[in-house]
């Protein structure tokens, strides 16, 4: 299949199915009277939404997958898996990432299923949490192993190139996970803010993937960001649903998956900048309110609360943070594409 082809039916579908699923899930929802409890501790200007229907990531999820499936079991059976079929073991990264995020969305839905069932903003304890998300992330590294065989290698563009990283690799594969997951999740906490953050970074992957010659992986990151797109319609602010953990789950192992498709994970850092500011201010928040006993360094972590408390409204946040997060975009693509000319040939030659 015409790749070019292949990437505007994979957004369009994403998009259509997403959004067309808002009018038929939101109200099912708002029935079920699954909605979001806010946290007492969080800003009092937020009480207003208590009650918004949660657990809304389904319905990118279900426009992502089902997009997926469409576009890549034509090119099965008309073309004989063309964009997949491009050695080196892309094809099973890739499939068992989606299957692999798909996964973790099922973690974020127990949990936003039990916090709507106890009417509480506490699902999952974090034992149970850590616990099913380190299974589902061992599972997927051992579906790399299998795709890569027992000498796992990464690209660090500019200074090394390939990088066979030993048993190392699998405890990096772990920590980026894990850590990748959170982060996202700590992203969802206005309206839009979550979604459209995920929107520039799969727009990123995806000329990443371009770059690399990868087009199975930019037309995995294409779907994603039309179904994150589709989903900003019903969750732009003033929001009518929520993602939950359901969907930030999901986002996080998506773009966990794409990265390692690509074969350069760190990129991720780059691509998703704005996730790391959002997991290290947490991070620091409480580091250094246990160190000073009581002490904090911002209004309220993750961070996008702290300019809510010092007066940005949630659309100013949103597109600040957006646009920061295009900034490393932009750095991801270079250093990906500089990268490539300095230190090592296309992927699909090395």
């Amino acid at each position: 299949m015409n790749e070019w082809a292949a990437l505007i039916i994979a957004v369009v579908t994403s998009f259509g199915i997403t959004w067309l699923l808002g009018y038929k899930i939101i109200p099912w929802l708002h029935k079920l009277k699954f909605g979001q409890v806010i946290l007492d501790i969080g800003p009092n200007w937020h009480k207003h939404k208590q009650g918004t229907p949660t657990m809304g990531g389904i319905m990118f999820i279900v426009g992502t997958l089902l997009s997926c499936l469409l576009v890549f079991g034509v090119d099965a059976l008309f073309y004989e898996s063309s964009l997949l079929n491009i050695g080196h073991g892309f094809g099973t990264k890739l499939l068992s990432g989606i299957l692999m995020a798909s996964l973790f969305g099922l973690i974020g839905f127990l949990d936003d299923y039990t916090k709507v069932v106890k009417k509480r903003n506490k699902g999952l304890s974090i034992s149970q949490k850590t616990v099913t998300q380190v299974v589902v992330a061992v599972g997927y590294l051992f579906s790399l192993y299998l795709a890569m065989g027992k000498d796992p290698y990464t690209f660090i563009p500019f200074v090394f190139g390939k990088v066979h990283l030993g048993w190392f690799f699998w405890v990096f594969g772990l920590v980026i996970l894990y850590a990748a997951i959170n982060a996202v999740n700590f992203t969802d906490g206005i309206d839009g803010l979550c979604s459209s953050v995920t929107i520039t970074a799969a727009a990123a992957v995806l000329v990443c993937a371009l770059l690399l010659k990868l087009p199975g992986v930019g037309i995995a990151a294409a779907a994603l960001g039309g179904g994150c797109a589709g989903f900003l319609v019903w969750n732009k602010n003033p929001a009518k649903v929520f993602m939950g953990d359901t969907g930030s789950m999901f986002l996080g192992g998506m773009l966990v998956a794409l990265c390692f498709a690509l074969d350069v994970p760190v990129v991720l850092l780059l691509v998703g900048v704005i996730y790391v500011i959002e997991g290290l201010s947490d991070v620091i928040q409480i580091g250094y309110f246990k160190a000073t006993h009581g002490k904090r360094v911002f209004k309220m972590a993750p961070i996008h609360h702290h300019f809510e408390m010092s007066g940005w409204n949630e659309n100013k946040i949103v597109a600040v943070f957006s646009a920061v997060n295009i900034l490393g975009g932009l750095c991801g693509i270079a250093a990906i594409a500089w990268g490539l000319a300095e230190n090592y040939p296309l992927l699909i030659n090395s």
